[in-house]
């Protein structure tokens, strides 16, 4: 690290700086006179700067005030009164990440950037936003909750509710793991702020006034309840003089403080029944029983530490007791969804249980619980097994993230929990001393004795929660929402009726007028490097295999990987392939059973991973690359032992402990059917372009809906043994095959140990025989597709699908440029802020040849597929100035030049290389985005996008299926 200790602004005082070594970083501390505000600063060699303020916003039911609040917030300031800020940056911007977040008890508003002047322009802009809220009416009324008439100028058709948080809140509870988390801390916490839903619940949101909203502005958007976090390269001086000069020096301190009080504990445990919407005709074994314990304090660095070890030691694997004794159980089809520890409150909660579940078997999951505890209260846990738990703490906090969100961001967030509660944050980033502190103490023979009794047996505040299915509640929601509207609009004189139709015509013209953007700042084309950043690697030959070696910071971490080309698989094959690559690292091998493998991977690494990656040539998507990819990461000193694990699983993998596939099987489609509502406008998009080319197609078939109908099937029939026995043996075929072909091997580290770790990785994987086997190749498919699947939902996703071209053609960068031209332009407007989705838009995936629109969480279906062919003609019929074009092109390369980890980022760049996008294609790619007109947009549009090639596909509800009919879809129940 080259930056010294840190000079801060007048205004403000150093309260401590801290070295954190471990993650090279040093953490200042700071708190500002006037008002309180706290400024955390991580100061660290990074280019990549990130920023994030929270507030702590604590409601008191379920209306969703704060969620509400977070996205009118981002509606428009005092110094930029435009009409939507948030977003008109996000395509003026060189971001890394942007986005806002609404938790249980805080809402925080982070960015992150590589450029220095875009950094400004968004810190700029986000102080205006969160401090200086316009908070008009009628972006309250478009992002949270308003009423209108069916027919928006006749006060004779029906009333319905719309807004876009209250759509997006329709779908997140259709989710059952929602509705299950939802309902278990409704009694878990019956007395603090986490008994309320703070996303909101979609029958209360309606009850939330607008007058509500400001005053929980005014009270909780002030600086004195404001935690400014920063990480990066600009010093906390630096950031400071602009969080005075923007923000505090206009705010005096407030004379009240906003916190979440203890929850009230229960003096015995108690058990609930409740039930969640599900309209499938077969409701056997759906039912979710859970059991959770309210324990100590997340700001006790002691408390929460001893909690995560204890629950790495029950549930971290399937050798642990409790996660095993969930898994062999017969009383359900799997664990939970919510398993484990969460310390993202003010007090832990230790969650386990059983999903697939009969209706009368609480006492059953509930017996077995509780007998497992018992056991290990009784018996101990072996000291080898906590030192696993413990050694997964350790790489857990020693690898360098980053690649979903920014590292920066990921260390903020850690942080923050213990920021909002008036904990200590660093703490909790700076573990070696309580690391090695609890090293020491479980040496202590009944460290995990005492402690499951201190925690969870001896502990009154337990609940037992059974969620059982109910096929009425979904329609009787309906009526009830149905009856109040009607009861409202009979109440309703003349006045008010006009007044709700003059509201739709001023939301109408407010999302309608043309805002002067040209008050925004942003960055330019010319901001923009022309040349995409390359990675140096190193590549050698060992008896005959090529190994790939990047020498890059990894903070004490190896990652390596064995990666084999795919071999010919038939259609039957392909369909189970994901199935083998989940199922194999969850298997014995060699003289090893599944649970001493656990224990064995627990113990010397941060877990094995396999996956296959078949792409699209860049020169014709009907053909295909495929590789099959066997990888594993380990602290630097556990190399020689990851190396040996990864060889005996890819050697000796076996499949014969049926009835362990059994169980796996059940668990991966109750995983598979849980991400629906979440992944909604994926799965449409994946069944939209399934008929384009074999690509997509199996992609479809494996990833998408057709393979969630699959494995449903697949797991009924293996309840007969022939079945289940045949299963097994084609997985074992499926390994034969794949572990016969050509491979090779990635290696990545830091430069002092990258030999030994070579010559390691080397001398286990560069013998073997292979064989020369026809490689992966699918068929040709092309049909036409037109598809409603149903399933349980209160919203819809909607997709199309056209035919375009593959990643190298000329015109494919221009359909890139063009999926982000139609979002900012017409599609965000039309479908989000007309149409009341929580998001819309567009995109071009080469690697098939596709270019897609979709729609997510939607409260419409025509209307959305009409808007979709309405972004063409808008795109056709008007004249487009430079500025869209240009944040077009801005958003894209954004979007390449994206937050990475070192080590995700060497990963990328070697498998990119594996399928043809080697660093020329990726720069002639650049450079033909950078030089893409609108003509070229319209053009492409012209070509490609043309009615008799759209594709269709919904995702809708049961009680939709007339609707889609109507449509002239094929209805199919997922």
């Amino acid at each position: 690290m080259t930056q010294k200790v840190a000079l801060h602004h007048p205004a403000f005082k150093l309260i401590r700086q801290k070295p954190i070594a471990s993650l090279n970083i040093e953490v200042q501390e700071f708190e500002h006179i006037e008002t309180g505000a706290q400024h955390i600063h991580l100061a660290a060699d990074s280019e990549e700067n990130v920023f994030l303020v929270a507030l702590r916003t604590v409601p008191k039911d379920s209306t969703g005030v704060a969620h509400i609040l977070e996205h009118t917030a981002l509606c428009g300031s005092k110094k930029y009164p435009v009409r939507d800020p948030f977003f008109m940056m996000t395509r003026r911007s060189l971001n890394t990440f942007m986005n806002a977040f609404t938790s249980s008890d805080w809402t925080a508003y982070p960015f992150a950037s590589l450029n220095r002047k875009d950094f400004s322009n968004l810190l700029d802009v986000y102080l205006d936003a969160v401090f200086f809220s316009r908070l008009d009416p009628l972006d309250f009324a478009q992002e949270g909750h308003r009423l209108e008439f069916a027919e928006p100028g006749n006060a004779e058709s029906p009333l319905t509710y719309k807004g876009v948080v209250y759509n997006e809140m329709k779908g997140a509870m259709s989710s059952v793991p929602s509705q299950l988390w939802q309902t278990l801390t409704k009694h878990l916490f019956p007395t603090s702020t986490y008994h309320y839903n703070s996303g909101g619940d979609p029958e209360s949101i309606p009850d939330l006034s607008y007058e509500q909203l400001v005053a929980f502005y005014r009270t909780h958007y002030h600086p004195s309840n404001a935690i400014f976090m920063t990480f990066g390269d600009i010093p906390a001086e630096q950031h400071q003089t602009r969080f005075q000069g923007q923000v505090l020096e206009h705010f005096k301190r407030l004379d009240y403080k906003v916190s979440v009080e203890n929850e009230k504990r229960y003096y015995a445990p108690i058990r609930v029944q409740e039930s969640y919407p599900y309209n499938d005709s077969d409701s056997t074994r759906k039912t979710h029983v859970v059991m959770a314990w309210l324990l100590g304090k997340s700001t006790n660095l002691s408390d929460t530490l001893r909690a995560q070890l204890l629950s790495s030691i029950l549930l971290d694997n399937s050798a642990t007791p409790l996660m095993h004794a969930l898994e062999s159980s017969e009383y359900g089809n799997g664990p939970s969804p919510l398993c484990g520890l969460d310390d993202s409150q003010r007090e832990l909660t230790f969650i386990c249980g059983l999903e697939g579940c009969d209706e009368d078997g609480t006492a059953d999951v509930e017996g077995l619980i509780l007998k497992t505890l018992e056991k290990v209260s009784n018996e101990g846990i072996p000291l080898e097994d906590i030192e696993s738990a413990l050694h997964q703490l350790e790489l857990h906090q020693r690898e360098i993230g980053g690649d979903s969100y920014p590292y920066g961001l990921q260390l903020i967030l850690t942080a923050l929990t213990a920021a909002t509660h008036r904990g200590d944050p660093v703490q909790l980033l700076n573990l070696d001393a309580s690391l090695e502190q609890l090293r020491a103490d479980i040496k202590a023979p009944d460290f995990v004795t005492k402690l499951t009794k201190e925690l969870l047996l001896n502990n009154p505040h337990r609940i037992t929660l059974s969620l059982r299915p109910n096929g009425e509640i979904q329609k009787h929601k309906e009526n009830a929402e149905l009856a109040r509207l009607a009861s409202i609009k009979a109440e309703l004189n003349d006045d008010q009726k006009n007044q709700i139709i003059q509201q739709a015509q001023d939301l109408k013209a407010r999302q309608d007028q043309q805002d002067d953007a040209s008050i925004l700042p942003k960055v330019t084309l010319d901001d923009v490097p022309k040349a995409e950043e390359d990675q140096a690697c190193e590549i050698n030959t060992v008896n005959g295999k090529t190994i790939t070696r990047y020498a890059t910071g990894t903070n004490g971490l190896v990652y390596q990987q064995v990666v084999h080309q795919l071999p010919a698989l038939s259609p039957a094959q392909q369909q189970i392939l994901p199935l083998y690559t989940s199922c194999i690292t969850e298997l014995g091998a060699g003289d090893k059973d599944y649970l001493q493998m656990q224990k064995w991977q627990a113990s010397v690494c941060g877990g094995l991973n396999v996956f296959s990656s078949v792409r699209g040539h860049i020169d014709n998507v009907h053909d295909v690359t495929g590789y099959i990819t066997y990888s594993g990461k380990a602290l630097n000193r556990n190399q020689s032992a990851l190396t040996d694990l990864m060889h005996t699983t890819v050697r000796y993998a076996r499949f014969s402990e049926q009835v362990r596939l059994k169980e796996l099987i059940a668990q991966i489609r109750a995983h598979r059917e849980q991400s629906v509502t979440g992944n909604g406008h994926g799965l449409a998009m994946l069944a939209a372009s399934s008929g384009i080319c074999g690509m997509s197609n199996m992609s479809h078939r494996l990833s998408g809906l057709a393979g969630i109908q699959a494995i449903k099937r697949l797991d009924k029939s293996i309840n007969e043994d022939t079945a289940l026995k045949q299963f097994a043996e084609q997985l074992a075929d499926i390994h034969a095959a794949c572990i016969a072909t050509e491979h090779q091997m990635l290696v990545i580290g830091e430069h002092a140990q990258l030999d030994e770790f070579e010559n390691t990785l080397a001398q286990s994987f560069a013998a073997g025989t292979t064989h020369t086997a026809e490689t992966f190749s699918l068929a040709h498919h092309q049909a036409k597709i037109t598809q409603a699947w149903l399933t349980n939902s209160q919203v819809n996703f909607c997709a199309k699908a056209y035919p375009t071209v593959s990643a190298n053609h000329p015109d494919a960068a221009a359909l890139i440029v063009l999926g982000g031209f139609l979002r900012n332009g017409f599609l965000h407007k039309a479908i989000r802020e007309q149409g009341g989705a929580y998001g819309g838009g567009a995109s071009q995936d080469s690697n098939s040849g596709a270019f897609r629109f979709y729609s997510y969480r939607d409260p419409r279906m025509a209307e959305t597929l009409q808007d979709f062919d309405n972004a063409l003609e808008w795109l056709q019929s008007r004249d487009h100035g430079y500025q869209p074009l240009e944040e077009a092109i801005l958003g894209t390369v954004s979007s390449i030049d994206k937050s990475e980890s070192p080590a995700g980022r060497a990963k990328r760049l070697f498998h990119s290389q594996l399928h043809g996008r080697d660093l020329v294609f990726r720069q002639r790619l650049r450079e033909r985005i950078l030089a893409t007109t609108v003509d070229d947009l319209k053009r492409v549009a012209a070509v490609y996008l043309v009615p008799e090639n759209a594709n269709t596909a919904v995702i809708t509800d049961f009680a939709n299926k007339e609707k889609a009919n109507n449509l002239t879809l094929e209805v199919i129940e997922l």
